[in-house]
């Protein structure tokens, strides 16, 4: 974990001591430990899912860090309430045990949590300047270009009865 979270980033000084109010742990000892922890999964996960669950398993490891961000934007002051309300919304979904894929379908079950929360990420980005996004973003690489892949891959395998459910979820709540 970076020494300083901020590094490379603009967002406003007077706004940082805010935003790290809002990051549920610093603490670098727990960081670690839920950072081996990823990673013993996602070895986990390429030893008994093979190459199309390993990939998919990838973007799921980025749950927690997606629902970090959502929750960041739920409470950012330049996000626009309609979408805050969106936010908070999407973040119900998630911690609901009925979703449109059931959670207890192993690596399945939480692929509508990913594909909701991406494509609800694009609604936001329609109203906000990318740079709130990124500011909010703590998890690694290029959150728009992982949100770009997680959005091919969802319309390519995806049911399209599934991607319709979602995206009549989320124009209910926009």
């Amino acid at each position: 974990m970076k020494d300083d979270i901020f590094e490379g980033r603009e967002i406003p000084e007077a706004e940082q001591e805010k935003v790290k109010d809002r990051i549920l742990d610093m603490d670098d000892t727990k960081m670690q430990y839920y950072e081996k922890l990823r990673q013993k999964a996602k070895h986990w996960a390429r030893e008994k899912t093979g190459k199309t669950g390993s990939a998919l398993s990838e973007y799921l490891f980025l749950l927690p860090d997606f629902f970090v961000l959502v929750t960041r934007l739920a409470l950012d002051k330049r996000v626009p309430t309609k979408r805050k309300l969106m936010m908070g919304g999407i973040i119900a979904y998630m911690m609901m045990p009925i979703d449109i894929i059931p959670d207890f379908i192993p690596i399945l079950g939480h692929v509508d949590d990913m594909v909701l929360l991406v494509m609800g990420l694009n609604m936001v980005l329609n109203d906000t300047d990318q740079k709130v996004l990124e500011d909010n973003w703590s998890g690694e690489g290029n959150i728009l270009q992982i949100m770009q892949k997680i959005t091919a891959n969802a319309e390519k395998f995806l049911d399209k009865n599934v991607l319709q459910r979602i995206k009549k979820w989320l124009g209910k709540r926009s």
